[in-house]
């Protein structure tokens, strides 16, 4: 019997992977190619940001990938002073959501954006990024 391998590309993501598998790993490679991808469903039109490989509307999995390009709308943002596990040392860093129109995306303000630089309503875009430990993950960065 052969031995079945597993696709653990998303071990690669953020500062704790907390799983090393899923259905949606073609999202790291997306991230190693340069490109934010976001997931949408054929059947029912709803879309996913992180990317879903099923849809929770309508139960299908019959879902595409689509790129998150262009700038989004500073929704709301807050400086962090506590963090889960595994994100201690990087304290203290800002999380926001962005809006692109048709779908909205939740991540981290880049260290090179000070608060005080922030406003609701300011347009940012969503990049990927390295971070020192060599895993991926997605920031968002003045255009």
């Amino acid at each position: 019997m052969a031995k079945k391998e597993v696709d653990d590309r998303f071990k690669k993501f953020g500062t704790v992977s907390f799983t090393a598998i899923t259905k949606t790993n073609d999202f790291i490679s997306h991230l190693e190619d340069g490109k934010i991808m976001g997931t949408k469903c054929k059947e029912c039109e709803a879309v996913y940001f992180p990317p879903r490989s099923d849809c929770f509307k309508c139960l299908n999995s019959n879902m595409e990938w689509f790129e998150v390009t262009g700038t989004g709308k500073l929704l709301s943002f807050s400086e962090l002073q506590y963090g889960p596990v595994g994100f201690e040392k990087d304290l203290p860093y800002i999380i926001a959501i962005l809006d692109y129109g048709f779908h909205k995306v939740f991540g981290r303000i880049s260290d090179d954006i000070p608060y005080d630089g922030l406003k609701v309503g300011m347009e940012l875009q969503t990049v990927p990024n390295t971070l020192s430990n060599g895993q991926l993950n997605y920031v968002f960065k003045q255009p």
